[in-house]
C-alpha cells in the first residue's frame, strides 16, 4: 500500500507556535510539515517554490490585521493547495472574509486537537461550497471591473496574470501609446498608480465589499 503524506505548509508569526504544531503534526502517520512562514512575502515566496497540499494560515500574521486573508487571496493564484485559516477572533465578518478569500476551512488556534482531521478533510474531501466560495470571489471581482470598457478589462486581465507591456502589444496588436493609454485610464477609474495597485484594489476591495460594512 502506498503511504503517502499530505503536505502542510504554516503560515504564522509565532515561532514557539511553529515549533509546536511542527512536532504535533509531524506525529501523525499521514501529515508531514514541510515548511512554515512567518510573514507574508515569506508565504508568497514558498508557494512559488514549494510543493504541498494544505495551508494553515494565520489570518491576523504581524500585523494584527487581516493580513492572512490577502495573503490567502495571493497564494490562490500561485498554488492551487486547500487553505485552512487559523484564528482566535470569533467574528462573523472575519470568518466571511475567510471563506471569500477561498479558504475550506476555519478553525480555532485553541482547538489544536481538531486540527489534523481539519487537514484530512480539506485534503481528501472538495466541498461543494468551494465551487459556491470560488462563484463568489468572481462576482466580486466582476463588480470591481463594472466601470472598464470591454478592451480596458481585457488589459486589466493581462495585467492581473502577469504579463509585460511588451507582451500585451503583441497579444492584442496595439501600438504602445494606445496600450499605454488605456493603462492609465484603468488606473485613474481604479483610483491606483501602478498596475499591481490595480490589481491588488480589485482584490481587497472584493474582500472588504464582503463584510457589508466597510464604506471604501
Amino acid at each position: 500500500m502506498k503511504n503517502e503524506h499530505i503536505k502542510v505548509l504554516l503560515v504564522e508569526d509565532d515561532p514557539d507556535w511553529i515549533k509546536a504544531m511542527t512536532a504535533f503534526l509531524n506525529h501523525e502517520d499521514d501529515i508531514l510539515v514541510v515548511g512554515a512562514a512567518m510573514q507574508s512575502a515569506e508565504a508568497i515566496r514558498l508557494a512559488q517554490t514549494l510543493e504541498f497540499d494544505v495551508v494553515l494560515m494565520d489570518i491576523q500574521l504581524t500585523t494584527g490585521g487581516m493580513e492572512g486573508i490577502y495573503t490567502a487571496v495571493e497564494m490562490h493564484d500561485i498554488h492551487p493547495a486547500k487553505i485552512i485559516m487559523l484564528t482566535s477572533v470569533n467574528d462573523e465578518h472575519v470568518i466571511t472574509q475567510a471563506f471569500t478569500a477561498g479558504a475550506v476551512n476555519y478553525i480555532d488556534k485553541t482547538r489544536f486537537k481538531e486540527i489534523p482531521q481539519a487537514i484530512r478533510s480539506a485534503y481528501h474531501h472538495p466541498s461543494a461550497m468551494e465551487a459556491l466560495l470560488k462563484e463568489f470571489s468572481r462576482l466580486k471581482r466582476e463588480e470591481q471591473l463594472k466601470e472598464l470598457t470591454a478592451a480596458e478589462r481585457e488589459v486589466f486581465e493581462l495585467i492581473e496574470e502577469g504579463y509585460t507591456q511588451p507582451q500585451m502589444e503583441q497579444k492584442l496588436y496595439k501600438a504602445e501609446s494606445t496600450l499605454k493609454n488605456q493603462v492609465n485610464k484603468i488606473l485613474k477609474k481604479l483610483g491606483v498608480k501602478s498596475s499591481k495597485e490595480a490589481v491588488e484594489r480589485v482584490r481587497r476591495k472584493g474582500l472588504q465589499q464582503g463584510r457589508g460594512k466597510d464604506k471604501s
